[in-house]
């Protein structure tokens, strides 16, 4: 059985990564981010990326 089949969503679209200041802030504790400040959307930071993983993680 694949990972697939235990999360279904895999496709989720992240914004593009930014070559350099600006960076857009983390919409949870506006820290930067690694995305550029032009980029309309969420955006969260890598610590705050992780921790909204670790809060829908699938579970098995």
């Amino acid at each position: 059985m694949s990972d697939d089949d235990y999360c279904p969503v895999t496709d989720a679209t992240r914004p593009p990564k930014a070559d350099g200041p600006p960076y857009a802030e983390c919409v949870l504790c506006r820290e930067p981010t690694e995305y550029p400040e032009s980029y309309k959307g969420i955006t969260l930071c890598p610590v705050c990326a992780w921790q909204e993983a670790q809060r829908t993680a699938c579970s098995g």
